[in-house]
């Protein structure tokens, strides 16, 4: 689990690095202050959860590689897809109803949180 999901969080940060840089000089004058928002919140969320990734790779290895913390990882995985990229669509297109699928991803974020904190809790008191 740790090369695939250790590798997973280090190309994530990789791609919001870069799509940090992309938005910050060649959108920042081509989106509205709203817009360019919108596409920062998710780039931040991104880097987040490929942190998170690559923490949960770490606990992986430390704790064992549990169906909980796979869970949690995969969960991140998605969320980030879902999350950061329908405001990455939204920002760019300006179709609104791209918003719909924004909390799809965020509460793919907060199951894998609440999976990761109940697996490592669970591999504590064991």
């Amino acid at each position: 689990m740790f090369n695939k999901y250790g590798a997973y969080g280090a190309i994530h940060a990789l791609i919001a690095v870069m799509l940090g840089a992309f938005g910050a000089h060649a959108l920042k004058d081509r989106l509205t202050d709203d817009m360019l928002n919108v596409f920062e919140t998710g780039v931040r969320y991104h880097m987040y959860h490929a942190i998170g990734l690559f923490l949960l790779a770490l606990a992986a290895e430390r704790i064992g590689q549990g169906k909980g913390i796979r869970w949690a990882a995969r969960l991140m995985h998605i969320g980030i897809f879902l999350f950061s990229g329908s405001l990455y669509a939204l920002s760019l297109s300006d179709i609104k109803l791209l918003g719909i699928i924004t909390p799809f991803g965020g509460l793919a974020f907060i199951v894998a949180w609440a999976v990761a904190a109940y697996s490592i809790w669970k591999a504590k008191s064991n």
